[in-house]
């Protein structure tokens, strides 16, 4: 099937920041398990999983519409030196991946690719739940504070 017109360059451009996501996430997920956080990890680990899957599914589908999935390219993998930093910067790059994809759904709707904007409205639900539960991390800290919070991730 062919592409319509700028689809393929929104689709790379999702691909580009969830295979970003999945190294951004195994880095975290090894942070996390070297500081001891287990519970934490655990979480990592299944977000770079998820977006294993969401690059799996761009890829295939880029490869549907006859087009070459972008698999060389990244963004920084951004990391922090600790959890509250790890939160903030995957935080902000979630939300970022959230307007990304409404960029991209937006303009499937306005070509009418209905399949392909099928395809990003379920991973930006996917994003906006991983925004809500940073949000809910880092408001927690704020509240019964880092040591208390961190205490909790020790064990699964």
């Amino acid at each position: 099937m062919k592409a319509k017109e700028g689809v393929l360059e929104h689709l790379n451009g999702v691909l580009k920041a969830e295979l970003t996501a999945v190294h951004q996430y195994l880095l975290h997920a090894a942070l996390c398990k070297h500081w001891g956080y287990d519970r934490l990890h655990e979480y990592y680990s299944h977000l770079a999983n998820g977006e294993v899957q969401h690059s799996s599914a761009l890829i295939d589908h880029v490869l549907y519409l006859d087009g070459t999935p972008d698999v060389e390219h990244l963004d920084a993998v951004a990391q922090g030196r600790d959890v509250g930093a790890l939160f903030q910067v995957d935080l902000e790059f979630e939300r970022e991946d959230v307007e990304l994809l409404r960029k991209a759904i937006a303009h499937c709707a306005k070509v009418g690719d209905f399949t392909t904007r099928h395809l990003l409205e379920h991973m930006v639900e996917d994003s906006e739940e991983h925004v809500d539960w940073f949000e809910t991390q880092l408001r927690t800290i704020s509240q019964v504070g880092l040591e208390r919070y961190l205490s909790e991730q020790i064990k699964k």
